[in-house]
Protein backbone atom coordinates (compact mmCIF):
# COMPACT_ATOMS: atom_id res chain seq x y z
CA UNK A 1 0.00 0.00 0.00
CA UNK A 2 0.95 3.53 -1.00
CA UNK A 3 2.66 5.10 2.11
CA UNK A 4 -0.14 8.25 2.43
CA UNK A 5 -2.53 4.96 3.40
CA UNK A 6 -3.00 2.39 6.33
CA UNK A 7 -5.24 -0.67 6.84
CA UNK A 8 -6.55 -0.04 10.47
CA UNK A 9 -5.52 -3.20 11.69
CA UNK A 10 -7.99 -6.71 10.59
CA UNK A 11 -10.58 -4.38 9.94
CA UNK A 12 -10.60 -3.55 6.56
CA UNK A 13 -10.77 0.07 6.88
CA UNK A 14 -8.52 2.21 4.85
CA UNK A 15 -7.38 5.77 6.35
CA UNK A 16 -4.66 8.08 5.88
CA UNK A 17 -1.83 7.41 7.42
CA UNK A 18 -1.97 10.70 9.31
CA UNK A 19 -4.96 11.18 11.43
CA UNK A 20 -6.01 14.03 14.05
CA UNK A 21 -6.79 14.15 17.45
CA UNK A 22 -9.41 15.94 18.59
CA UNK A 23 -8.97 16.56 22.41
CA UNK A 24 -7.66 20.26 22.14
CA UNK A 25 -10.81 21.23 20.27
CA UNK A 26 -12.92 20.47 22.97
CA UNK A 27 -12.05 23.39 24.19
CA UNK A 28 -11.69 24.37 28.15
CA UNK A 29 -12.57 21.62 31.01
CA UNK A 30 -11.58 20.38 34.13
CA UNK A 31 -10.85 17.40 36.34
CA UNK A 32 -12.69 17.11 39.58
CA UNK A 33 -10.15 18.91 41.48
CA UNK A 34 -10.87 22.11 39.09
CA UNK A 35 -7.58 21.19 37.72
CA UNK A 36 -7.63 22.08 33.74
CA UNK A 37 -8.00 18.84 31.24
CA UNK A 38 -7.89 21.00 27.91
CA UNK A 39 -5.94 22.79 26.08
CA UNK A 40 -6.88 26.35 26.90
CA UNK A 41 -9.77 28.19 24.99
CA UNK A 42 -10.64 27.82 21.25
CA UNK A 43 -12.50 28.99 18.83
CA UNK A 44 -15.30 26.94 17.46
CA UNK A 45 -15.60 28.47 14.04
CA UNK A 46 -11.51 27.91 13.19
CA UNK A 47 -11.87 24.17 14.57
CA UNK A 48 -14.37 23.58 11.93
CA UNK A 49 -12.19 25.46 9.66
CA UNK A 50 -9.33 23.51 10.63
CA UNK A 51 -11.28 19.92 10.16
CA UNK A 52 -13.29 20.76 6.80
CA UNK A 53 -9.15 21.67 5.21
CA UNK A 54 -8.10 18.60 6.42
CA UNK A 55 -10.44 16.79 4.96
CA UNK A 56 -9.52 18.58 1.32
CA UNK A 57 -5.96 17.80 2.06
CA UNK A 58 -6.22 13.93 1.76
CA UNK A 59 -6.61 13.49 5.97
CA UNK A 60 -9.77 11.16 6.79
CA UNK A 61 -9.33 9.92 9.96
CA UNK A 62 -10.47 11.85 13.08
CA UNK A 63 -9.76 10.58 16.74
CA UNK A 64 -11.79 11.88 19.53
CA UNK A 65 -13.32 11.02 22.84
CA UNK A 66 -16.90 11.67 24.70
CA UNK A 67 -15.09 13.31 27.33
CA UNK A 68 -12.69 15.64 25.35
CA UNK A 69 -14.38 18.81 26.19
CA UNK A 70 -17.29 16.88 28.43
CA UNK A 71 -18.82 16.26 24.65
CA UNK A 72 -18.29 19.73 22.98
CA UNK A 73 -15.09 17.87 20.79
CA UNK A 74 -17.81 14.97 19.32
CA UNK A 75 -20.27 18.05 18.72
CA UNK A 76 -17.90 20.48 16.46
CA UNK A 77 -16.18 17.31 14.99
CA UNK A 78 -20.17 16.41 13.71
CA UNK A 79 -21.10 19.91 12.83
CA UNK A 80 -17.61 20.44 11.04
CA UNK A 81 -17.98 17.15 8.89
CA UNK A 82 -21.92 16.97 8.28
CA UNK A 83 -22.85 15.51 4.78
CA UNK A 84 -18.74 14.80 4.34
CA UNK A 85 -19.37 11.79 7.14
CA UNK A 86 -19.23 9.11 5.09
CA UNK A 87 -16.20 10.48 3.37
CA UNK A 88 -14.42 10.11 6.23
CA UNK A 89 -13.51 7.37 9.45
CA UNK A 90 -14.40 8.94 13.43
CA UNK A 91 -12.74 6.82 16.44
CA UNK A 92 -13.94 7.89 19.52
CA UNK A 93 -13.56 6.72 23.46
CA UNK A 94 -15.71 5.75 26.33
CA UNK A 95 -15.51 5.05 29.90
CA UNK A 96 -14.84 7.96 32.02
CA UNK A 97 -17.45 9.93 33.55
CA UNK A 98 -18.36 13.47 33.20
CA UNK A 99 -20.46 16.29 33.60
CA UNK A 100 -21.78 17.93 30.23
CA UNK A 101 -22.93 20.77 32.20
CA UNK A 102 -20.21 21.98 34.08
CA UNK A 103 -17.71 21.00 31.78
CA UNK A 104 -15.91 18.75 34.46
CA UNK A 105 -14.94 15.41 34.66
CA UNK A 106 -15.63 13.36 37.68
CA UNK A 107 -12.66 11.48 38.11
CA UNK A 108 -14.43 8.24 38.03
CA UNK A 109 -14.90 5.34 35.20
CA UNK A 110 -17.21 2.70 34.35
CA UNK A 111 -16.64 -0.49 32.49
CA UNK A 112 -19.93 -1.79 32.68
CA UNK A 113 -21.70 -3.67 29.87
CA UNK A 114 -24.40 -0.95 30.26
CA UNK A 115 -22.56 1.92 30.37
CA UNK A 116 -20.85 1.16 27.11
CA UNK A 117 -24.70 1.06 25.32
CA UNK A 118 -25.72 4.57 26.50
CA UNK A 119 -22.20 6.04 25.80
CA UNK A 120 -22.21 4.92 22.62
CA UNK A 121 -25.59 6.12 22.39
CA UNK A 122 -24.69 9.41 23.51
CA UNK A 123 -21.25 9.78 21.19
CA UNK A 124 -23.60 9.12 18.47
CA UNK A 125 -26.31 11.65 18.40
CA UNK A 126 -23.10 14.31 19.34
CA UNK A 127 -21.81 13.15 16.47
CA UNK A 128 -24.64 13.29 14.10
CA UNK A 129 -24.01 9.91 12.35
CA UNK A 130 -25.85 6.57 13.13
CA UNK A 131 -22.17 4.34 13.80
CA UNK A 132 -18.80 5.08 14.58
CA UNK A 133 -15.81 3.15 12.74
CA UNK A 134 -13.59 3.00 15.78
CA UNK A 135 -14.89 2.65 19.18
CA UNK A 136 -12.25 2.15 21.94
CA UNK A 137 -12.07 1.67 25.52
CA UNK A 138 -10.89 4.71 27.26
CA UNK A 139 -10.16 3.20 30.64
CA UNK A 140 -6.19 2.13 30.66
CA UNK A 141 -5.78 0.21 33.57
CA UNK A 142 -9.72 -1.49 33.17
CA UNK A 143 -9.69 -4.90 35.02
CA UNK A 144 -9.36 -7.30 32.43
CA UNK A 145 -11.96 -9.29 33.53
CA UNK A 146 -14.31 -6.63 33.23
CA UNK A 147 -13.07 -5.83 29.50
CA UNK A 148 -12.98 -9.37 27.92
CA UNK A 149 -16.94 -8.44 28.81
CA UNK A 150 -16.70 -5.28 27.44
CA UNK A 151 -14.40 -6.81 24.28
CA UNK A 152 -17.79 -8.71 23.91
CA UNK A 153 -20.20 -6.13 24.37
CA UNK A 154 -18.07 -4.57 21.13
CA UNK A 155 -18.63 -7.68 18.89
CA UNK A 156 -22.26 -7.50 19.94
CA UNK A 157 -22.02 -3.15 18.78
CA UNK A 158 -20.53 -4.62 15.50
CA UNK A 159 -23.48 -7.37 14.24
CA UNK A 160 -26.15 -4.62 15.42
CA UNK A 161 -23.92 -2.25 12.77
CA UNK A 162 -23.48 0.65 15.29
CA UNK A 163 -19.38 0.31 14.98
CA UNK A 164 -17.15 -1.19 12.55
CA UNK A 165 -13.91 -2.24 14.93
CA UNK A 166 -12.92 -1.68 18.41
CA UNK A 167 -9.63 -0.91 20.27
CA UNK A 168 -8.35 -0.07 23.80
CA UNK A 169 -6.29 3.12 24.68
CA UNK A 170 -3.87 1.51 26.80
CA UNK A 171 0.41 1.35 27.28
CA UNK A 172 -0.23 -2.19 28.40
CA UNK A 173 0.27 -5.22 26.20
CA UNK A 174 -1.20 -7.65 28.24
CA UNK A 175 -3.96 -6.02 28.32
CA UNK A 176 -3.77 -5.33 24.13
CA UNK A 177 -3.85 -9.35 23.49
CA UNK A 178 -7.07 -10.06 25.75
CA UNK A 179 -8.82 -7.71 23.47
CA UNK A 180 -7.02 -8.49 20.34
CA UNK A 181 -8.67 -11.69 21.14
CA UNK A 182 -12.10 -10.58 19.69
CA UNK A 183 -12.47 -11.08 15.93
CA UNK A 184 -13.23 -7.00 15.38
CA UNK A 185 -10.45 -5.80 17.51
CA UNK A 186 -8.58 -4.00 15.07
CA UNK A 187 -6.49 -1.09 16.78
CA UNK A 188 -4.75 -0.16 19.90
CA UNK A 189 -4.38 3.65 20.62
CA UNK A 190 -0.69 4.23 22.81
CA UNK A 191 2.10 6.48 23.41
CA UNK A 192 4.81 6.77 21.08
CA UNK A 193 6.88 9.56 19.97
CA UNK A 194 10.55 10.01 19.55
CA UNK A 195 11.30 10.87 22.90
CA UNK A 196 8.88 8.13 24.23
CA UNK A 197 9.89 4.77 21.97
CA UNK A 198 7.07 1.98 22.75
CA UNK A 199 9.07 -0.93 21.07
CA UNK A 200 7.30 -3.70 22.62
CA UNK A 201 3.41 -2.09 21.89
CA UNK A 202 4.74 -1.80 17.85
CA UNK A 203 6.02 -5.46 18.22
CA UNK A 204 2.82 -6.91 19.64
CA UNK A 205 1.05 -4.93 17.28
CA UNK A 206 2.96 -5.92 14.36
CA UNK A 207 2.29 -9.62 15.55
CA UNK A 208 -1.42 -9.54 15.86
CA UNK A 209 -2.09 -7.49 13.07
CA UNK A 210 -3.16 -4.05 14.64
CA UNK A 211 -2.95 -0.45 13.66
CA UNK A 212 -1.04 1.46 16.10
CA UNK A 213 -3.11 4.68 16.71
CA UNK A 214 -0.77 6.72 18.28
CA UNK A 215 -1.07 9.41 20.91
CA UNK A 216 1.52 12.29 21.95
CA UNK A 217 3.07 11.50 18.49
CA UNK A 218 4.39 15.36 19.01
CA UNK A 219 4.89 14.74 22.58
CA UNK A 220 2.27 17.34 23.85
CA UNK A 221 4.13 20.09 21.79
CA UNK A 222 7.88 19.61 22.58
CA UNK A 223 8.47 17.81 19.13
CA UNK A 224 6.74 21.23 17.16
CA UNK A 225 9.73 23.29 18.84
CA UNK A 226 7.79 26.04 19.86
CA UNK A 227 8.74 25.85 23.60
CA UNK A 228 11.84 26.35 23.12
CA UNK A 229 12.11 29.85 23.41
CA UNK A 230 11.20 28.88 27.53
CA UNK A 231 7.38 29.94 26.29
CA UNK A 232 4.91 28.65 28.81
CA UNK A 233 1.27 27.31 28.55
CA UNK A 234 -1.48 29.65 29.14
CA UNK A 235 -3.91 28.79 32.35
CA UNK A 236 -6.56 26.61 31.66
CA UNK A 237 -4.07 24.26 29.37
CA UNK A 238 -3.15 20.55 30.97
CA UNK A 239 0.53 21.10 30.27
CA UNK A 240 0.27 24.73 32.97
CA UNK A 241 -0.36 22.17 35.70
CA UNK A 242 0.60 18.38 34.02
CA UNK A 243 -0.68 15.48 36.07
CA UNK A 244 1.82 12.90 36.50
CA UNK A 245 1.31 10.50 33.49
CA UNK A 246 2.45 14.20 31.26
CA UNK A 247 5.99 14.31 31.60
CA UNK A 248 8.61 17.01 29.51
CA UNK A 249 6.61 20.29 31.36
CA UNK A 250 7.07 20.99 35.14
CA UNK A 251 4.89 22.65 37.64
CA UNK A 252 4.94 26.01 36.33
CA UNK A 253 4.24 24.76 32.95
CA UNK A 254 7.61 25.50 31.26
CA UNK A 255 9.27 22.72 29.28
CA UNK A 256 11.91 20.12 30.95
CA UNK A 257 15.56 21.80 30.18
CA UNK A 258 16.48 17.71 29.75
CA UNK A 259 13.41 16.98 27.62
CA UNK A 260 14.20 20.08 25.29
CA UNK A 261 18.06 19.23 24.84
CA UNK A 262 16.78 16.18 23.21
CA UNK A 263 15.22 17.63 20.60
CA UNK A 264 17.48 19.65 19.87
CA UNK A 265 20.17 16.56 20.02
CA UNK A 266 17.65 15.36 17.04
CA UNK A 267 16.59 18.17 15.37
CA UNK A 268 18.64 18.45 12.57
CA UNK A 269 18.05 14.85 11.09
CA UNK A 270 14.48 15.41 11.78
CA UNK A 271 14.43 18.41 9.92
CA UNK A 272 16.52 16.85 6.58
CA UNK A 273 14.63 17.43 3.15
CA UNK A 274 13.11 20.69 4.12
CA UNK A 275 10.77 19.28 7.05
CA UNK A 276 9.74 21.42 9.62
CA UNK A 277 10.46 19.96 13.22
CA UNK A 278 6.61 18.54 13.28
CA UNK A 279 6.61 17.20 10.03
CA UNK A 280 9.88 14.96 10.72
CA UNK A 281 8.67 13.63 13.83
CA UNK A 282 5.43 12.43 12.17
CA UNK A 283 8.04 11.14 9.72
CA UNK A 284 9.88 9.20 12.33
CA UNK A 285 6.75 7.00 13.46
CA UNK A 286 5.81 6.20 9.87
CA UNK A 287 9.16 4.79 9.80
CA UNK A 288 9.44 3.53 13.44
CA UNK A 289 6.17 1.02 11.88
CA UNK A 290 4.02 0.51 9.11
CA UNK A 291 1.03 0.11 11.44
CA UNK A 292 1.73 3.53 12.45
CA UNK A 293 -1.04 5.73 12.46
CA UNK A 294 -0.20 9.17 14.51
CA UNK A 295 -3.14 11.69 15.26
CA UNK A 296 -1.48 14.78 16.75
CA UNK A 297 -3.51 17.46 18.05
CA UNK A 298 -4.63 20.74 16.32
CA UNK A 299 -6.79 24.33 17.35
CA UNK A 300 -6.08 25.91 13.99
CA UNK A 301 -6.17 25.70 9.69
CA UNK A 302 -2.58 26.71 9.98
CA UNK A 303 -1.59 23.31 12.41
CA UNK A 304 -3.50 20.84 10.32
CA UNK A 305 -1.82 22.28 7.18
CA UNK A 306 1.84 21.82 8.10
CA UNK A 307 0.98 18.32 9.81
CA UNK A 308 -0.51 17.40 6.48
CA UNK A 309 1.84 18.52 4.71
CA UNK A 310 4.01 15.33 6.38
CA UNK A 311 2.28 13.03 4.09
CA UNK A 312 4.22 14.22 1.03
CA UNK A 313 7.49 13.87 2.87
CA UNK A 314 6.93 10.43 4.31
CA UNK A 315 8.63 8.24 6.17
CA UNK A 316 12.64 8.79 7.11
CA UNK A 317 14.76 6.61 5.75
CA UNK A 318 16.14 3.61 7.63
CA UNK A 319 19.73 5.50 7.93
CA UNK A 320 17.78 8.81 9.34
CA UNK A 321 15.69 6.41 11.80
CA UNK A 322 18.74 4.79 12.99
CA UNK A 323 20.61 7.96 13.21
CA UNK A 324 17.99 9.08 15.35
CA UNK A 325 18.83 6.41 17.86
CA UNK A 326 22.21 6.63 17.92
CA UNK A 327 22.04 10.33 18.74
CA UNK A 328 19.13 9.48 21.56
CA UNK A 329 21.34 6.13 23.00
CA UNK A 330 24.10 8.50 23.51
CA UNK A 331 22.00 11.45 25.58
CA UNK A 332 20.68 8.89 27.55
CA UNK A 333 23.56 7.20 28.04
CA UNK A 334 25.35 10.97 29.04
CA UNK A 335 22.24 11.21 31.17
CA UNK A 336 23.12 8.19 33.45
CA UNK A 337 19.71 6.39 31.81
Amino acid sequence: METTRRTLGRSGIEVSALGLGCWAIGGEWSGPAGEPYGWGAVDDEESVRAIRRAVDLGVDFFDTADNYGTGHSERVLGRALGARRDDVVIATKWGNLFDEEKRAALGVADDSPEYARRALTASLKRLGTDHVDLYQLHIGDADPERAAQLRDTCEEFVREGLIRAYGWSTDDPGRVALFAEGPHCAAVQHRCNVLQDAPRMLALCAELGLASVLRSPLAMGLLTGKFGDGRVPAAGDIRSAPPAWLPGFGTGGGADPEWLGRVDAVRSVLTSGGRSLAQGALAWLWARSPQAVPVPGFRTVAQVEENAGALEYGPLTAGELAEVERILGAVRERDGE
